[in-house]
């Protein structure tokens, strides 16, 4: 993927300590948990940058539709069905705040 050196290490650096870390949170009590938030405009990168996420981890991804979620409680009922460790990908094209 190309995209500014630095960066791209940063990210690389991150994921494996993500990847390492399993151990260690379960040791502390916390979920093992990684998040990104991508955001643009469409073809700038964001399905790119998912999918070279999941295949540098060799994990399946996951895609859920938020409309199709009535309510919290669905939301957190679908996560508990995922294969552990694997990443799921939302996507929203709403717009935040009053657009001013």
């Amino acid at each position: 993927m190309a995209m500014d050196p630095d960066k791209k290490k940063e990210i690389v650096t991150n994921l494996e300590a993500f990847r390492s870390g399993k151990d260690f949170y379960a040791k502390i009590g916390k979920p093992w948990k990684c998040g990104y938030l991508l955001y643009g405009p469409p073809g700038t990168g964001k399905s790119t940058m998912i999918a070279a996420i999941a295949n540098y981890l060799d994990y399946d991804i996951y895609d859920l539709e938020l409309t199709s979620v009535k309510d919290n409680t669905e939301l957190q009922k679908r996560e508990l069905e995922l294969d552990s460790g694997s990443p799921l990908v939302t996507e929203s094209t709403g717009i935040c705040g009053d657009g001013a």
